[in-house]
């Protein structure tokens, strides 16, 4: 399982450097030859996002290995400690983004500074640019859920941020096509905002999957509806989770009748560790702990 979810986030992020790739070059000289600035910067966004894409790819060989003696719980920390580090890029960026609006929103509205007009043909960039990485953004949100990957799910969400740049980037040069210069600025204002939620998010979400957060609300009431499905169960006297990686560990402590055998009470705890565990796909293991309780007509609703 691990090395097919491995293969997964291997692949996906080498389409990702490709295309990637690609669309730095047609933006850089498109840019270039075109006079487009603001396509130029976008180039190196490209670029920089080929950078974290290789983040990505030698992440999955750390986070996806097997258990082994000096790490029993799996390297799955590895992917979340990635997420964080591509939701800290994405608020650098949207930081660059914005210090870099305001001085041209500056100089347009006090120091009448002039947008050279690009060429026509930085639009058709510009509209390759949006189709490709929209289409990287659903296909590593579908990939990141196969392989289980917060670092993959993180990566997708850039794409998604850079396909808010380019509508920008586009805004821009067709302010700058009809002399309407401050669009640029005010379009790279709005995308900041929405860039500094994205890597805010993904940032958070990476941080309470290292520090083991719980479970929300949700997912303990599944379990309990679990638990006390088995008729067995007199009361549930504790119920603890923790997010490792995108996943869950349950850890339970579950009163039955003092006089069932040990045989017994084993096999009522082994099913419904197993009726959790096949329940819900995002726990990974459940560990219960049964506990002497009352007769079974002396149960008190939990």
């Amino acid at each position: 399982m691990k090395a097919r979810e491995e293969k997964i986030i291997q692949k996906n992020t080498i389409f990702t450097i490709f295309a990637n790739t690609f669309l730095a070059i047609i933006k850089l000289v498109g840019g270039i030859l075109g006079n487009s600035s603001v396509l130029i910067t976008d180039a190196i966004n490209s670029i920089s996002d080929i950078a974290t894409n290789l983040v990505v790819f030698v992440s999955a060989k750390f986070s996806k290995k097997e258990k082994d003696q000096d790490h029993p719980y799996g390297h799955d920390k590895f992917d979340s400690m990635v997420s964080i580090f591509l939701g800290v890029a994405l608020i650098i960026t949207a930081f660059e983004v914005g210090k870099s609006a305001f001085i041209k929103l500056y100089g347009v509205l006090f120091e009448n500074l002039v947008i050279s007009v690009p060429a026509w043909y930085t639009i058709a960039i510009v509209g390759v640019t949006l189709v490709v990485k929209e289409f990287l953004y659903r296909k590593t949100k579908v990939d990141a859920k196969n392989a289980n990957s917060q670092a993959l799910l993180a990566q997708a969400w850039d794409h998604r941020s850079d396909t808010l740049t380019s509508i920008g980037a586009l805004i821009g040069i067709l302010g700058a096509m009809f002399n309407l210069g401050f669009l640029d600025p005010v379009a790279s204002i709005f995308i900041l905002i929405f860039i500094l939620k994205l890597g805010y998010k993904i940032v958070k979400t990476g941080v309470s999957q290292v520090v083991d957060a719980a479970a929300d609300d949700e997912q303990i009431t599944k379990i309990r509806k679990i638990v006390l499905s088995t008729k067995e169960v007199i009361s549930i006297d504790e119920i603890k989770t923790r997010l490792f990686g995108v996943k869950y560990y349950v850890d339970l402590e579950i009163s039955l009748d003092k006089n069932l055998s040990l045989e017994n009470a084993h096999h009522i705890a082994e099913k419904i560790h197993d009726d959790i565990e096949n329940s819900l796909s995002d726990v990974i293991h459940c560990m219960i702990h049964v506990n002497p309780g009352k007769e079974k007509e002396n149960k008190k609703s939990s």
